[in-house]
């Protein structure tokens, strides 16, 4: 894992240099108007310039970065901020300083939209979050070390703000050569483009292990979404035996030859149930909580649907289930007051449940060298988070062509040989089955294959078609569903008032006497305002790091549901707080506790989570215009809070601003309730998957369950 968290540091470092820009600029702008006797419609204007560029830049950024890829734009970002300094130190006049802030606009954009999309696609699924969560690690670190520095200088005699805001230069250089010498590009754009041999190196390097089939094969599979066409089937699955085994089981008619990617047969499946259209799908559970019952119905069929898997997951982790015991040949009985098995189950299977497991434990006594084979083949179709990817041929037909499975297994049935029932989440259960040689009940998306069969028996990912990647491809009803995502978390982002904050922050706490009373130091106002800023971006990198430990254990919309009712308490302490009567100090404590309170904690999930999100829920093929619309929608957004910001202020008061936050706060966390679906450890590839099986009618987990 070592080089792919320094391949993902490293591609932040474009991070670091806007949150050191966005404060640089903040704290400058006061000697720049001094110097330059500004008018305040020219200080908006050097304000606002990287702003207005930024936005048209995103727009062509992600459909350009689709073409071209996303090392080439991670480069442009780096010349531009070097560029931007560099005009900043020379800077003789306002029109220079305007150029310099278009240029950074340009770097910011770039930084921005790109860096999320190209860790989500080199990220192992397991930490995919983490990793995510040091772009908004890097841009506060960026803030700290800003505003450390914009302090100290204040401290100076005569202050130049021409050093202030050129300093970015210095590291910009270190973040050009780390872009052009270490950072790989990213392995699903080159297979999108078919270039399979420099994927293959690519991910040689960034996994550290010489087979990587199963990830090629599943890149490959990634570009061609199953969606309407995927149906839900239930196996038991047994690791495949030796070649005499297999060709004794052609003859039995309910057994399927799994074949791994790159390899032969890795698997043997027994089919127990196919529930075509995504019917009933993952079912929550059979006798889950009322409440869960009733809730269900409210949200969004997606949301149950990713929720009954990591539910099913939730529960396998906290239960040592009784193991069903085979090694005599017998079945044991499934509880059936355990929740969520991974899709609704018929009775009549279980009949044909035990006869499989008798067969598949004299299979094992036959071959004592099952558990090695094992081992191989979980290595080339394990694809992260629990799930593996194989082939079957169509009517057990090679000629026919092949489907894909991508299989994940039912954590409420443990097959137990000797070692027992698996325990533990799901995503090592599979993987354990497999290497042990035992058998496992898992669910499997089936969907037709874009790739073909060689003369060898193996499966190689050499040609892919890649499917859909025009404009034409976002009327897809998945792709569609996934964009009511991106673009509601993005508005509703800024809804909850963080620019707000940013802005006027300063502002307020300045009102509140925060600034007087650290005067009182004999520090000037000017340095006491940044000084609370120091404060500020310091107590963020905890949370951020804390956010960082969560994002792939608790999850993203946890996170998200457990962070907003804080920024609400925090808010609403700000609106009520002149209700009280208070001496000036406790008033300047409250404010300055609300205010860092809420930016923390902004920080922890509401801050980083839409672009996490937003970054794995689109195809590969169009990726980088979701998320250039999803971008735009924040900027536009932003623009429309912030330039109503001090009208409001004058019709309303700060009072009335806050109240209108917490409604913002309010919406935001009804809209994740209902559609933001929980991502947390699973590919890609599965996640879209799964996006376009639940925007088909009836794919409700909630209403169908029986």
């Amino acid at each position: 894992m070592q080089e792919i968290i320094i391949v993902a540091a490293a591609a932040t470092l474009g991070n670091l240099l806007i949150g050191w820009d966005s404060s640089t600029i903040a704290g400058g702008m006061g000697y720049i108007k001094r110097e330059f006797k500004l008018d305040p419609t020219v200080e908006g204007m050097i304000v606002s310039t990287s702003f207005f560029t930024g936005t048209i830049v995103t727009i062509f950024s992600g459909k350009v970065s689709d073409m071209i890829g996303r090392r080439p734009m991670l480069i442009g970002s780096s010349i531009m901020f070097f560029l931007s300094g560099l005009a900043m130190l020379w800077a003789p006049n306002v029109a220079f300083i305007v150029f310099s802030r278009l240029l950074d606009g340009i770097g910011i954009a770039l930084a921005v939209t790109i860096t999320p999309v190209y860790i989500s696609e080199i990220a192992p699924p397991e930490i995919r979050g983490l990793l995510n969560t040091l772009p908004q690690f890097s841009c506060s670190l960026g803030m700290f070390l800003a505003y450390i520095w914009m302090f100290s200088m204040s401290l100076l005699e005569s202050p130049s703000w021409r050093a202030m805001l050129g300093v970015v230069s210095i590291p910009s250089v270190a973040y050009f050569f780390l872009v052009v010498f270490f950072l790989p590009e990213s392995p699903p754009w080159l297979v999108s483009k078919s270039r399979i041999s420099e994927a293959r190196k690519v991910l040689q390097r960034i996994r550290g292990q010489e087979d990587v089939s199963g990830e090629l094969a599943l890149l490959a599979e990634g570009m061609n979404p199953g969606g309407e066409s995927t149906i839900i089937e239930e196996y038991i699955i047994t690791p495949a035996g030796s070649t005499e085994q297999i060709s004794n089981m052609e003859s039995a008619k309910d057994y399927i030859k799994l074949y791994g990617p790159n390899q032969g047969v890795s698997m043997i499946a027994h089919p127990i149930s196919s529930v075509h259209g995504g019917g009933s799908i993952l079912a929550l559970s059979r006798q889950g909580s009322v409440a869960g019952q009733a809730t269900a119905g409210l949200k969004d069929p997606i949301v149950n649907l990713f929720g009954s898997m990591h539910e099913s997951d939730h529960h396998h982790h906290h239960h040592d289930l009784a193991a069903q015991r085979i090694d005599q040949g017998s079945f044991g009985t499934h509880h059936d007051n355990l929740q969520a098995p991974l899709l609704s189950r018929q009775s009549s299977s279980v009949v044909d449940r035990s006869r499989f497991y008798k067969r598949s434990s004299s299979i094992k006594g036959s071959n004592g060298n099952l558990a090695a084979q094992g081992e191989t083949a979980t290595k080339a179709t394990n694809i992260g988070g629990g799930w593996q990817l194989a082939y079957k041929a169509v009517d057990g037909k090679k000629e026919g062509g092949f489907q894909r499975l991508y299989l994940h297994a039912d954590p409420s049935i443990g097959a137990g040989s000797q070692h027992g029932s698996f325990v533990g989440n799901s995503g090592t259960d599979l993987q354990l089955a497999l290497e042990r040689g035992e058998s496992f009940q898992a669910a499997a998306l089936v969907s037709q294959s874009v790739l073909a069969l060689n003369k060898d028996n193996t499966i190689k990912p050499e040609a892919v078609a890649n499917k859909g990647s025009g404009w034409g491809a976002l009327l897809e009803p998945g792709v569609k569903r996934a964009l009511i995502v991106g673009i509601g978390l993005q508005a509703l982002q800024q809804a909850a008032g963080i620019n707000g904050f940013l802005y006027y922050a300063p502002q307020i706490l300045e009102e509140a006497g925060v600034g007087a009373l650290l005067s009182s130091f004999g520090i000037t106002e000017t340095s006491a305002s940044l000084l609370v800023n120091v404060i500020i971006t310091f107590s963020m990198l905890p949370c951020i790091a804390l956010s960082m430990k969560l994002m792939d254990i608790a999850g993203r919309r946890a996170l998200l549901l457990n962070t907003i009712p804080i920024l609400i308490v925090s808010l609403s302490v700000l609106v009520l707080r002149d209700s009280f009567p208070m001496s000036s100090i406790v008033n300047a404590a409250v404010t300055a506790t609300c205010v860092i309170v809420y930016e923390s904690i902004f920080c922890m999930g509401f801050g980083v989570i839409p672009n996490i999100i937003c970054a794995e829920i689109f195809p590969t093929s169009v990726r980088g215009i979701c998320i250039s619309i999803c971008a735009l929608t924040f900027w536009i957004s932003t623009l429309i809070v912030t330039s109503s910001f001090p009208f409001l202020l004058h019709q309303i008061g700060l009072t009335g601003v806050f109240s209108l936050f917490v409604c913002g706060c309010i919406i935001a966390w009804v809209f994740v309730y209902t559609k933001v679906p929980e991502t947390k450890g699973m590919p890609l590839e599965v996640i879209i998957e799964f996006f376009a099986i639940g925007a088909k009618p009836g794919a409700d987990p909630a209403t169908m369950a029986s």
